[in-house]
């Protein structure tokens, strides 16, 4: 069936290096499905939380479901993320004891499933953020000047 990818985070690209990855199912409700479904999510200043070896979601915001009747959910709650209690305290320890972040990557369906692409990332200082646009401008010029001797000849 394969995977549909929602929305990914690019912001969390330019914010953070990326060590790992990893996936996680999130507890949704029924008109929260239909609303990512629909595209409406929002993961600007999303991060993942470890509280009493569970991990949840916080600061994603995702549309109330516009067919939805009174029983339509909370926009920005806090969704439990579903992974092995081993990875969690894994991931808990690496955030306790290093600094690093849990930053939501990417949201996706995966075989029918809600997941959530989750990253143990570490900040970025100003000048790593200016690294990495002015190397992606250098690479952007050589594509451009293979592209101009290509079709030239």
């Amino acid at each position: 069936m394969g995977e549909k990818v929602v929305i990914q985070n690019r912001r969390a690209r330019h914010d953070y290096h990326v060590l790992e990855k990893h996936e996680a199912g999130i507890e949704l409700r029924g008109t929260e499905v239909k609303s990512l479904r629909a595209g409406h999510i929002v993961l600007k200043d999303a991060y993942a939380d470890i509280q009493g070896g569970e991990m949840f979601l916080v600061g994603v915001h995702i549309n109330p479901y516009e067919q939805g009747t009174v029983w339509n959910h909370e926009p920005e709650r806090r969704r439990k993320l579903l992974m092995h209690k081993r990875e969690i305290a894994k991931l808990g320890t690496q955030v306790a004891e290093k600094g690093y972040t849990l930053v939501p990557l990417s949201v996706y369906f995966k075989e029918g499933r809600a997941k959530v692409e989750i990253g143990l990332c570490k900040g970025k200082q100003t000048f790593d953020k200016r690294d990495t646009i002015r190397d992606r401008e250098v690479k952007r010029e050589i594509d451009r000047a293979m592209k101009d001797t290509r079709r030239s000849k």
